[in-house]
């Protein structure tokens, strides 16, 4: 195995561990990512409808 299938494989495991250890925690983290996600796609249209 090379050191990227390695380093891949030690962050799923990381994940898959948080998830177990603070599920309320991962899911605010996730509700918190797609929040910004959701607010950079609204700036992002409004800057590209400014320009017409």
């Amino acid at each position: 195995m090379n050191l990227k299938k390695v380093l891949t494989w030690l962050l799923v495991a990381f994940v898959v561990w948080y998830v177990i250890q603070n599920p309320e925690g991962s899911a605010e983290m996730v509700r918190n990512a797609g929040n910004a996600l959701g607010d950079a796609a609204t700036s992002l249209s409004e800057f590209v409808g400014s320009l017409t």
